[in-house]
C-alpha cells in the first residue's frame, strides 16, 4: 500500500515542508576519538565534538545560536553544557530524545529553526561513555538502556516473561520476521560481512578485520536468533554537527550538505494479535514520506546510511524503505549488493556493527562524510542522494532524512 493511498494529508503537506527545509544545509561535522576511550565523561565528549564542529564549519562559538542535546544510555550531557561552552543568548536550546532517532530528529528540527528565522547556526550533539576501564565494565554488545519504572498490566507481561532488554526485544522481532517471510540468519550474516568490508576501509572503525559468514554463524548466540555479529558495537565518544541557512552554509569552509527531506513515524505497538511488529517499522511511513518531500524514489539514491543496532534492523528498513519488496531483504543481502562494489552501498563506514556506536550519529555523520566526498578509500563515486535512518526503543520510533550534494530541485 503506498504512501498516498494511506496517508494523503502527509503528501499534501510535503511540498510546503519541503520548500522550508530545502533552505537549510549542514555546514560543519565534529567526531573525537570514539570506541574505548576511557577516562572521560560524556559531558567531556559532548564539549569536544561542538567545538570540533564548529572549526570544522569555518566559523566560532560566538557563531552559535542555538543548540539542541542528546543524551546517551549514560546520561551526562545537559543543557549546562551551553553555559560551559560560554555560549550566551541562545535563541533555541533543548534536549532532544527519540533514542536511536534522536540524531535524525535533531537535524530535522534544526533545519526547520534555521529555515524559519527561528535560529541561524544551530549545533546537534550527541555524546555517551558507557565502556569503562578493562576490568571495571562487561560492556560490548548493546542490550539499550534500563528500562525503569513499573510497568501495569498487559505491557508489565513481557518484562514478567524476561523481555527486559533491546537484545530481546530485537530478538523477537527478528524471530518473527524470520517465521513469516523465510529469513534465514544465514542472510543476517551477509549484512554483518558486508559492513565488515566497509569498515576495513575506515581509520574510525574498531573492528576492520574480515569475517565471513561462516563466523557469523560460528560467534556466540546473544538471544536467539541473534548471533554476537549480529549486534552492535558498544562505545565512547561524541559527535556534533552544525545546521545553518544554506545560503551561509555555500559561504563557510565546507560543502554544504543540504536538507531535502525528513519525517517521523512512531507506530505505537501494542505487543498484541494483529500488531505489525517484527513485521512493518515506522520506517515504512517515515521513508516514502521523507522521499516524498525530497521529491525521489528509491532508485534515485545512491548511498544508505541505515540505523544498524542488529543486523535485522538494517534489513527490515531496507524493505520498508522500498528497495526491496517485504520478505526479500534477506535475498537482497545475501546477493552482495549492500557491500563494497555493490549495486545498493549501504552503511559505508562500518555502521554500528563494526565501526562505531553513537545512536543516530553514527549513520548521520557517515552520510555528511560521503555527501562530501571525504570517505577516502570508501567514498562512493556517486554520492549525490544519501538516505539516512534513525530508529529508537525496540522499533518504537523512526525517522528519516534525505541529504543532497546540492540544492533540491
Amino acid at each position: 500500500m503506498s504512501i498516498e493511498s494511506t496517508y494523503p494529508l502527509v503528501v499534501q503537506t510535503v511540498a510546503a515542508e519541503a520548500a522550508v527545509l530545502d533552505r537549510a544545509a549542514i555546514a560543519g561535522l565534529g567526531i573525537t576519538q570514539v570506541g574505548r576511550v576511557y577516562g572521560r565523561t560524556a559531558a567531556d565528549f559532548a564539549a569536544e565534538a561542538v567545538r570540533l564542529a564548529v572549526v570544522d564549519a569555518g566559523l566560532t562559538l560566538d557563531d552559535v545560536d542555538g543548540m539542541l542535546l542528546s543524551n546517551g544510555i549514560t546520561g551526562g550531557v545537559e543543557l549546562r553544557l551551553a553555559r560551559d561552552l560560554g555560549l550566551r543568548n541562545l535563541r533555541l536550546l533543548s534536549n532532544v530524545i527519540a533514542y536511536g532517532a534522536t540524531a535524525t530528529a535533531q537535524v530535522q528540527i534544526a533545519a526547520a529553526a534555521v529555515a524559519s528565522g527561528m535560529a541561524s547556526v544551530v549545533v546537534c550533539v550527541h555524546a555517551d561513555a558507557p565502556l569503562q576501564a578493562p576490568g571495571t565494565s562487561s560492556g560490548g554488545v548493546y542490550s539499550g538502556a534500563a528500562r525503569t519504572g513499573a510497568a501495569k498490566g498487559l505491557a508489565a507481561m513481557a518484562a514478567a516473561s524476561g523481555v527486559r532488554s533491546a537484545n530481546n526485544g530485537y530478538a523477537l522481532a527478528a524471530r518473527r520476521h524470520m517465521e513469516h517471510y523465510g529469513t534465514t540468519s544465514e542472510q543476517l550474516g551477509a549484512i554483518a560481512v558486508a559492513q565488515r568490508a566497509w569498515a576495513a576501509m575506515n581509520p574510525l572503525a574498531r573492528f576492520r578485520d574480515p569475517i565471513t559468514v561462516a563466523d557469523h554463524q560460528a560467534s556466540r548466540w546473544v538471544v536467539e536468533p541473534l548471533h554476537l555479529l549480529d549486534c552492535c558495537v558498544v562505545s565512547n565518544g561524541g559527535i556534533a554537527i552544525v545546521v545553518t541557512t544554506a545560503d551561509r552554509a555555500r559561504d563557510l569552509a565546507q560543502p554544504p550538505v543540504y536538507v531535502w527531506g525528513a519525517a517521523q513515524c512512531h507506530p505505537g505497538y501494542t505487543m498484541a494479535r494483529d500488531s505489525e511488529f517484527g513485521l512493518t517499522t515506522g520506517a515504512a511511513i517515515a521513508g516514502p514520506a521523507a522521499m516524498a518531500m525530497a521529491g525521489i524514489a528509491p532508485a534515485d539514491v545512491d548511498v544508505r546510511e541505515l540505523y544498524d543496532c542488529y543486523t535485522y534492523t538494517n534489513l527490515v528498513t531496507l524493505e520498508d524503505y522500498g528497495f526491496c519488496a517485504k520478505g526479500e531483504g534477506g535475498a537482497l543481502a545475501a546477493s552482495g549488493a549492500l557491500a563494497p562494489g555493490g549495486s545498493l552501498p549501504t552503511n559505508t563506514g562500518g555502521g554500528q556493527l563494526s565501526a562505531y556506536y553513537l545512536w543516530g550519529m553514527t549513520p548521520v555523520s557517515e552520510a555528511i562524510i560521503q555527501v562530501r566526498g571525504h570517505g577516502g578509500d570508501r567514498q562512493v563515486p556517486v554520492h549525490d542522494i544519501v538516505l539516512v535512518s534513525g530508529n529508537g526503543g525496540t522499533l518504537d520510533h523512526h525517522a528519516t532524512l534525505v541529504l543532497g550534494s546540492g540544492p533540491r530541485s
